[in-house]
């Protein structure tokens, strides 16, 4: 390091170079001088309260703390002195004192230090220690091996920004807690495992999943997976059901701990659930088939920078859960297919057969279908939570194979309108700036979403934002938990999105706060949305959202003037029947303030599943060919018919609906479905449902024989997120390389294989050698991953798209001088508020609001099968504001029976102060009380999306309650 601005010191005796800020500590690391050091760890906020890393400085008459010291010209150091020596060995040995081995993890840092300065068994009297607290399913806590370094807390409060772990008592009586001072599984703490990362002892640790013993218990891999639930009640409530078992001690399980769940492989892959893309590192266990992922740990990728949330730390034992497919299934003869979900034994009504036997069943009956009614009687539902390559294959089989274009993905479930605005207004469906970049903004716009619970590490830097000083103002319907971190909450009624937006867009335009010369240079089409939004000022809209005329011209006043804001939203603002609407004055509020295309500005819609901006990028989209090329424009099918060698169909597809409504008309007569569950996420569930078990010919590709496996013709087990290679992108563009961390179960086959092989018999003449062949010919398919190479991938991890070629930069911001419009230029198009399609009344007078909690994803097929997340959040529930449930006469945690139109299910309710009075909250993932047997089916006239997140709905009390 020889840059002018560097500061040279002596350390043990030689000259040594610091940057500007860096401690004595890391200086002395480059230096390749280990110094020892507890509380210190990379990525916290240096605290020097263990001393063990403290040194000798000439000329002062103390030992310092080289964590939190930094060196000055000319200073001279010594790290290894008899005196500093001393001091150090005698802080290992008083904490040694504390801590009993057998209390510590097998590769503690106190351990370490220990052996490295020669101090063996202490001198000095241990402490009395204090009982272990098996409470949380996922967190085991053993304050025995605790040294009070205090890296938890900080953690806690500084990274994630969850404020559950505190430092408590005096003296002797100090210790670490959590709130006020409870166990941790009944404590606030979310379990995103940050505070386990941090520990240096095992004071804190991974508790053993009850999937890991398996192996050892030689489980009848057909019963049911056992239900682990904490010994403590969670988050307050008394009782989570008598039928669940509880987890054992941690004590308990120590002899089998260390002979059979010690790692001995570390595999760096990514995390299978959201679109933020954590990369992440599973230490593995065992050999062969039995092999497990004992834990997981965050790396320090572009999108996590080393966090986790509670999914992607503990949500891994579903990949070796017991109702995993391993062999493929052929219906039975004579076994009706019917809409019931709940048979006592599903597989009963299958045959296992072999991989031969299955893709010749499954691909001759595809055929058949196509052979005498066409190919437009075919349909196919590809992958979010699949690869790239994936993906692309999946739609090429769809187009070439069927020979139509009614191929679709859940992404028309999630932000269709906002692809739809996004193409329309500027040119491309991706976001405009990663989500670290609310690191440089002044202000962030969080509308329709809640990253707290849908994408958490997307939320602690949001939170970081705003402790140090970002104006984070959030708006939604519901007050979700980042409210407590916001400069203003803007909760308006249900259904007022785009009146509240054309709101903020008037102020902005009456105030004069537009940038002018953006609008001239850089966009079309303003004079007609200036018209259309200055006819709604606030205080005309107060009475329809709900929100003060002065706190909406507060808030559209910081945005316009940032400098820099950025807006974030979900499917709050993207699933409703004016989806494409919301997002239209959302990108209409960016372009009219010049608040794009710059770093800390943008748009960025929150992408669900982990590749679901990849799977759209690939083309699992009934109107688009890969990179959203236009399936109804000539010289597009032309160029795809060279590059695939089949002739394409010229009308665009059906969507996810409309496919289902066109099987229950029995226009769709055969599917092929890979890793979509649309008998529990579609809307309606009742016709979703009927629709399927209606197909003439289901073939159903996933790992679980999930809610639509079980109404197939023919099931093909696959592999999991944990069991392949391929390449997946993320919410910010950015692509990345999973690894396999496990073998394949079973007979189980890569997806990539098994659409290869139904291909093949569908008379393609397809001969990929593995996902890397398929990545090369994505990439000529795909202008904006063209100067992306697999060998890149393998080396660097990730790579942003787009980067047009090799010798190009990407470009992690995007519309930095033009649009990828035909113009050029960024489009207003004006918008009119317009009810829901289907309001309250006297008959079902509250609104029903769906959506995802924490501990679950999607349609639970996955979380729900990982026993630490399913034991945090077991049963089916609602949310409820106090005034509702005291109407009602029910407690919170009672039960009561939710109606609409389509149906009506049984749950318990449980009370939120966040939920707006006459509106009612739950998740989708239980297929117990499934939400979409009640939410209703009308689309987004755009974007075709249906209006998952309000439908007219009564609440009632179970008879007899």
């Amino acid at each position: 390091m020889n840059a002018p601005d560097t500061i040279t010191f002596e350390l043990d005796g030689r000259a040594v170079d610091a940057a500007p800020g860096e401690s004595i500590l890391l200086a002395a690391r480059r230096a390749g001088v280990d110094i020892p050091h507890l509380c210190y760890t990379d990525g916290l906020r240096a605290d020097g309260n263990c001393r063990a890393c403290v040194v000798e400085i000439d000329g002062e008459r103390v030992l310092a703390p080289s964590c939190c010291r930094a060196p000055k010209p000319g200073m001279k150091v010594q790290s290894a002195s008899s005196r500093a020596r001393a001091s150090q060995r005698m802080v290992l040995e008083l904490l040694r004192a504390d801590v009993p081995v057998e209390a510590e993890k097998a590769d503690s840092e106190l351990a370490y230090w220990c052996e490295q300065l020669g101090v063996g068994d202490s001198r000095f009297a241990p402490r009395e220690q204090p009982v272990a607290d098996t409470s949380h399913p996922g967190i085991a806590v053993n304050l025995a091996a605790c040294i009070q370094c205090n890296r938890c807390l900080r953690a806690c409060r500084e990274i994630q920004v969850n404020d559950v772990i505190g430092y408590a008592h005096r003296g002797a009586e100090s210790k670490i807690v959590f709130d006020l001072d409870v166990g941790m599984g009944t404590s606030s703490c979310v379990g995103c495992g940050e505070c386990v990362q941090a520990c240096p002892t095992g004071a804190l640790a991974p508790a053993l999943s009850l999937s890991l013993f398996d192996a050892v218990d030689g489980g009848d891999a057909s019963a049911p997976n056992p239900i682990p639930t904490p010994t403590l009640p969670l988050k307050g409530r008394e009782n989570i059901g008598p039928s669940l078992q509880s987890l054992p001690s941690r004590s308990h399980l120590k002899e089998r701990e260390q002979a059979t769940y010690t790692p001995t492989r570390q595999i760096h892959s990514l995390c299978p659930y959201c679109g933020v893309g954590c990369q992440v590192t599973y230490h593995v266990a065992g050999e062969g088939a039995a092999q497990k992922i004992v834990f997981a740990e965050g790396r320090d990728g572009p999108a996590n920078a080393g966090r986790l949330c509670v999914k992607g730390r503990y949500g891994f034992s579903y990949s070796r859960n017991r109702e995993r497919l391993t062999v493929p299934l052929i219906r039975k003869p004579g076994i009706p297919k019917g809409v019931n979900l709940d048979p006592a034994n599903p597989l009963a009504a299958f045959r296992e057969a072999s991989w031969e036997e299955a893709l010749d069943f499954a691909a001759g009956g595809l055929a058949r279908i196509k052979r005498e009614h066409g190919p437009q009687a075919l349909a196919g539902f590809g992958s979010a939570k699949g690869s790239n390559e994936e993906a692309y294959l999946f739609q090429k089989l769809v187009r070439t194979g069927f020979g139509t274009h009614n191929v679709d993905h859940c992404t028309r479930l999630c932000h269709a309108s906002s692809v739809a605005a996004l193409l329309e207004g500027i040119g491309s469906g991706a976001v405009s700036n990663p989500v670290r970049d609310v690191e440089i903004a002044d202000l962030a716009i969080v509308i329709g979403a809640n990253p707290a619970a849908n994408h958490p590490v997307a939320a602690s830097f949001i939170k970081n934002a705003a402790e140090r000083g970002m104006k984070l103002v959030m708006m939604d319907p519901r007050q979700t938990p980042l409210a407590r971190h916001a400069w203003r909450v803007l909760q308006f009624r249900p259904d007022a999105d785009v009146a509240l937006l054309l709101s903020m867009a008037c102020v902005i335009i009456e105030e004069g706060l537009i940038d002018a010369d953006f609008i001239a240079r850089r966009t079309e089409g303003f004079d007609a949305f200036r018209e259309a939004a200055l006819q709604y000022p606030p205080e005309r809209m107060a009475t329809i959202t709900g929100i003060a005329a002065d706190t909406v011209r507060e808030v559209a006043r910081a945005y316009a003037r940032g400098p820099n804001s950025i807006i974030f939203w979900g499917m709050g603002v993207s699933q409703h029947t004016h989806g494409t609407d919301n997002v239209r004055c959302l990108i209409a509020l960016a372009l009219m303030t010049g608040q794009i295309g710059r770093a800390g500005t943008g748009l960025h819609p929150l992408r669900g599943q982990n590749n679901v901006q990849g799977a759209s990028d690939a083309g699992l989209i009934p109107m688009m060919l890969p990179d959203y090329q236009k399936v109804a424009d000539p010289a597009v099918r032309a160029r795809f018919e060279a590059l695939w060698g089949q002739p394409l169909p010229t009308e665009p597809g059906l969507t996810v609906v409309e496919i289902m409504d066109a099987a229950c008309a029995g226009r769709i007569r055969g599917m092929y479905i890979e890793g979509e569950n649309p008998a529990m996420s579609d809307p309606d569930l009742g016709h979703a449902r009927e629709g399927l078990a209606n197909l003439e010919h289901l073939v159903v590709q996933d790992i679980f024989l999930t809610e639509t496996a079980m109404l197939a013709d023919v099931v093909l087990p696959a592999s999991s997120l944990y069991e392949k290679t391929g390449s997946f992108t993320n919410t910010d563009r950015l692509v990345q390389l999973a690894r396999p961390v496990l073998p394949l179960p079973g007979e189980a086959r890569q997806d990539w294989w098994i659409i290869q092989q139904m291909a093949q018999r569908l008379g393609l003449a397809w001969d990929y050698a593995g996902p890397d062949e398929v990545f090369a010919e994505l990439t000529r398919a795909m202008p904006s991953y063209a100067g992306i190479t697999w060998a890149v991938l393998e080396d660097a991890g990730a790579v942003v798209a787009p980067k047009a070629a090799v010798d190009q930069p990407s470009q992690p911001v995007l519309f930095q001088a033009d649009f990828p419009t035909a113009s050029g230029r960024g489009r207003f198009v004006p918008a009119t508020p317009l009810p829901a399609a289907e309001l309250p009344d006297s008959e079902f007078p509250m609104v029903l609001i769906t959506g995802r909690v924490l501990e679950h994803w999607h349609t639970g097929s996955m979380t729900r099968r990982a026993d630490v997340l399913d034991a945090l959040d077991p049963v089916p529930w609602c949310g409820m504001h106090p005034a509702d449930l005291a109407r009602l006469g029910v407690a919170s945690g009672g039960r009561v029976v939710l109606e609409t139109r389509r149906g009506h299910i049984e749950l318990e309710a449980r009370a939120d102060e966040g939920v707006q009075p006459g509106s009612v909250f739950m998740a989708f993932c239980y297929v117990e009380a499934a939400a979409n047997l009640l939410t209703q089916p009308a689309l987004d006239p755009f974007g075709k999306i249906p209006e998952f997140k309000y439908c007219a709905l009564r609440v009632g009390v179970p008879v007899g309650a």
